[in-house]
């Protein structure tokens, strides 16, 4: 058993460069733990976040960052019916930031958000989908309990949530409105299926409701608190608003109201993302969509080695191309 492996170390805040390789012990997995040998991983907003010295209470340093990976299970408890070798994704609950994450070679997380899965994908595929699919379908679900026949906006649609989002959605049944701040993205969106395109200037509300007069049944908010009222507004009575990501960095809005704020009749929820809300055969499907061609997979860049970390935040920060950024582990 080897004694130590790669991984990125971050010591304190910074830039990209405090992103350091470093060979760190080997972890040893704690009783219900489970430790995957990291297969691909994908890059995320809340791993710079972090890396900023930006992110929530629990998260201390040094830290390996990560908060999903895909991979093969390395060691496993006896009790498992997991088996060493099998393929697993996991993300969240923690995840590279109470404790180290997926930004290395190996990593060790509970056995309760471990998702097994069966695929030909590639790994840079499936690397980039458990965060975002599990963000995206837990907003559509446990979120907006969205309906086949319903009605959808997205606002964010270019972010690589919202683009997934599109895509389970136009799956489930659902009609789609989605929105981005750059017309030459608006084919982007009708890729992944979107019915109803919209450039956004910050104010939708009046274009929805030219395409539904009453509003939209549900509405994913993931721009933040600065488009929040007005999503509020294209959405119809007895409708639902969730309040998912803030792209925009802004989280909350000051003074808010809420009888001023959240239209009569229109409900108002949150969304953050929990591993176990992507059941295992939820997430096979989604693979096997992918692998028929029903589904879509938008991936900005691929990046080989852990070495090529720092240039996957620096790409996903410079926000140049829309999709995942997936680090490979040859």
């Amino acid at each position: 058993m080897m004694e130590t492996m790669r991984a990125i170390v971050l010591s304190e805040p910074g830039g990209v460069d405090n992103l350091i390789l470093k060979d760190v012990p080997m972890p040893q997995p704690p009783a219900g733990w489970v430790r995957i040998r990291v297969k691909a991983l994908g890059v995320n907003e809340s791993e710079v976040t972090s890396r900023k010295g930006l992110s929530d209470p629990d998260f201390t340093l040094p830290r390996v960052l990560g908060i999903e990976c895909v991979g093969e299970v390395d060691a496993a408890p006896e009790e498992s019916k997991l088996r060493i070798g099998q393929k697993v994704a996991t993300m969240m609950g923690g995840m590279g930031r109470s404790f180290d994450g997926a930004y290395a070679e190996y990593t060790v997380v509970p056995e309760k958000q471990i998702i097994p899965f069966e695929t030909d994908l590639s790994w840079h595929i499936v690397g980039a989908l458990p965060e975002m699919f599990q963000t995206a379908y837990g907003s559509l679900t446990k979120g907006l309990d969205l309906r086949p026949g319903q009605s959808l906006l997205i606002r964010g649609g270019t972010s690589t949530v919202g683009l997934s989002a599109a895509a389970i959605a136009k799956e489930m049944g659902a009609v789609v409105i989605s929105t981005t701040r750059r017309p030459e993205r608006v084919g982007m969106l009708r890729a992944v299926g979107v019915d109803h395109p919209l450039v956004d200037d910050g104010n939708v509300a009046d274009a929805v409701r030219q395409l539904f007069a009453n509003g939209v049944d549900a509405a994913l908010e993931l721009v933040g608190g600065k488009t929040l009222r007005d999503t509020l507004q294209a959405t119809r009575i007895h409708g639902t608003a969730c309040f998912t990501g803030a792209l925009s960095d802004d989280w909350t809005i000051p003074d808010f109201s809420p009888l001023y704020h959240i239209p009569f009749g229109v409900r108002l929820t949150s969304y953050g993302g929990r591993a176990t809300d992507l059941p295992a055969e939820v997430f096979n499907q989604q693979l096997q969509a992918i692998a028929d061609g029903r589904l879509k997979v938008s991936i900005a860049k691929v990046y080989h080695g852990l070495e090529e970390v720092a240039n996957a935040q620096a790409g996903l920060e410079a926000a140049t191309t829309p999709g995942k950024h997936v680090v490979v582990l040859d």
